[in-house]
């Protein structure tokens, strides 16, 4: 939804910079905003399906790095950012190396370049918010 290239930003800046290609991890001392869904998980799909789809939608945001770890699922990632994540509609697992942790609207998680995966255990779309700004790597 928009993306800074630097810190402090430049307000001066004309460039709309909604209009980039969509990116996972934000430039080098930027930050991205954006929104993103979580549909509620398919029992019926393989783990291969899932993995699958996962490697391309990672790769189709430039993050096809972000996955060093997908032993415990497929969908988990970590980049070198911190993100505020803000659920706002419907129901989601935070899945992290070691724990789980159930979240309901309005719950706020911020996320230290840990690996983790968004499940939706529920019946309808998740709707979080995100903003994730560039870190140093863990």
């Amino acid at each position: 939804m928009w993306v800074t290239d630097r810190s402090p930003a430049d307000n001066k800046d004309k460039n709309d910079a909604a209009k980039r290609k969509i990116k996972l991890e934000p430039p080098s001392n930027g930050s991205n905003f954006r929104f993103f869904q979580v549909a509620p998980e398919d029992l019926s799909r393989s783990v291969e399906e899932i993995e699958k789809e996962t490697a391309v939608g990672f790769a189709s945001i430039d993050a096809a790095h972000c996955r060093p770890d997908t032993t415990k699922d497929p969908r988990m990632h970590k980049t070198k950012t911190v993100d505020y994540i803000i659920l706002l509609e419907g129901e989601v697992t935070l899945l992290l190396d070691e724990e789980e942790v159930d979240l309901k609207p309005f719950d706020v998680v911020v996320q230290r370049g840990t690996n983790h995966a968004w499940i939706n255990k529920g019946t309808t779309t998740a709707l979080l918010a995100a903003i994730l700004i560039d870190a140093e790597p863990l």
